[in-house]
């Protein structure tokens, strides 16, 4: 059994987002409260090929444990390999708490390879997968994997899937309650989630919809699933993870985070990931992160025009002097 749900745990995972959930952002999040990680999926192929760019998406700290590295790909010999190369050489200066398979990404590029999603409509397949990287990883780490419900309305097998990832040896399974076709409109369908928490004996994690405390509290008392995944909502408001553990222990909502904290973080965010250097120097990375800052702004006051001028910022300085000017404002209007 996974360690992180023993005791009645109910761990909250910060759900792998490309271009989202690297190192920093992973590290801020744990900061929040997040209780177990997953990398920004990692091509198979990208490993085998000893791709420096791709193995840059395998590291993490100590401080981020539990954490585990997600692949994708189609070859079940191949990620099996991968996998393999992940443990034994130590990719990312350390061996991960347990392998995730990409099951769920709806990504075309992705799905145009026979990765991610594209799976869901060939069992047979996706249980080769499961089976070659459960096989080559051995008892060494566990093999969880993440999942959609199905790839349409017309073909929801999600029950089904998870019932096969179980006998391949998976030992946990999120579940992203949308199918590909739906990308990320419409609601998560949490009847679904929770018939596959009880089709199967392994932990399932319900993933889909989750941005309060209110949401988490009201997905664990009426389903069956063991944790919880939380994506989107982490983007704009990494706080979400101790303000939902926060309304599970009390019953109560957090005081809003004030504004100044929140500018606080936003800048933080921007220094680490320059001094990190690993998106190249200061104007590509902050360039890089424009969709990040103007995520963490929705809801801001005069949002419009902060994403507006955001779309625009090359340097640290550049965002710091719209933090000053906005909390100005806001202090003004608020006084």
């Amino acid at each position: 059994m996974l360690h992180w749900f023993s005791d009645g745990n109910f761990p909250l995972y910060l759900a792998p987002m490309a271009g989202v959930t690297d190192l920093i952002f992973r590290q801020i999040c744990k900061e929040m409260g997040a209780d177990v990680m997953v990398t920004e999926f990692v091509s198979a192929e990208g490993i085998m090929q000893a791709d420096e760019r791709t193995r840059k998406y395998t590291e993490f700290s100590e401080e981020q444990r539990p954490v585990g590295v997600q692949l994708f790909g189609a070859d079940g010999e191949r990620m099996g390999e991968a996998a393999r190369k992940i443990i034994d050489k130590g990719l990312a200066g350390r061996r991960p708490d347990f392998i995730d398979i990409n099951f769920g990404c709806p990504v075309n590029k992705v799905v145009s390879r026979n990765g991610g999603s594209s799976l869901l409509r060939d069992c047979p397949l996706l249980a080769s997968v499961a089976n070659g990287v459960a096989k080559a990883v051995g008892d060494d780490v566990p093999v969880t994997a993440k999942i959609r419900i199905g790839w349409d309305a017309d073909s929801v097998n999600a029950v089904e899937v998870a019932r096969t990832l179980e006998d391949c040896g998976m030992q946990a399974i999120a579940v992203h309650g949308r199918t590909r076709a739906q990308g990320y409109a419409g609601v998560a369908d949490w009847d679904t989630i929770d018939a596959v928490a009880r089709a199967v004996a392994v932990p399932v994690i319900g993933n889909g919809d989750i941005a309060t405390g209110e949401d988490l509290a009201k997905r664990k008392r009426e389903t069956a699933v063991s944790g919880a995944m939380i994506g989107r909502a982490a983007m704009q408001n990494p706080w979400v993870f101790r303000e939902a553990k926060y309304f599970l222990e009390t019953g109560k909502c957090m005081e809003p985070v004030p504004m100044q904290e929140r500018w606080e973080l936003v800048l933080r965010h921007c220094r680490l990931a320059v001094d990190s250097g690993r998106h190249g120097n200061e104007r590509q990375t902050v360039i890089g992160m424009r969709g990040r800052l103007m995520a963490y702004c929705k809801g801001f006051p005069g949002a419009k025009e902060l994403r507006q001028k955001l779309c625009q910022v090359e340097s640290v300085a550049a965002v710091e002097d719209l933090a000053a000017g906005a909390l100005e404002a806001y202090q003004t209007t608020t006084a």
